[in-house]
């Protein structure tokens, strides 16, 4: 799973951790998890030196998050910086409060993206992050 760690991004750590989740799911779990969400969610993450990283998590086909952009078109879009993300993942930080303060921009199902903050929290309840 170190193909999705990009360096200089707390965000891929993170997200590792998220795809480790996934991958320990069983088939049952899984399913669940995308019946629930039904959606693929496209991450641009900017980190403090301007650099972008994109990752796609699939809860719509596959289950799984990668490193890169969607294989096919996503939901919603997210952008936000690398201490915005983290700040979201460790419950630091309210994902509607950072976009009505402009932290958090998306493009697309606005509405899908408010689904991004239950999958980070199941995933940190399994993984501790």
């Amino acid at each position: 799973m170190s193909d999705i760690k990009v360096e200089g991004f707390k965000a891929s750590e993170i997200l590792a951790a998220l795809a480790e989740v996934f991958s320990n799911y069983s088939d049952q779990e899984k399913k669940s998890q995308i019946k629930k969400t039904n959606g693929i969610f496209e991450m641009r993450v900017k980190n403090a030196e301007g650099k972008e990283a994109v990752w796609t998590i699939d809860l719509k086909s596959t289950g799984s998050v990668y490193k890169g952009a969607p294989k096919s078109k996503p939901n919603v879009t997210i952008i936000m910086s690398d201490e915005t993300f983290t700040q979201l993942a460790e419950g630091k930080l309210d994902g509607q409060k950072a976009f009505m303060s402009g932290k958090l921009k998306t493009k697309g199902n606005m509405m899908f993206a408010t689904k991004l903050d239950g999958i980070l929290k199941a995933a940190k309840t399994k993984a501790k992050l």
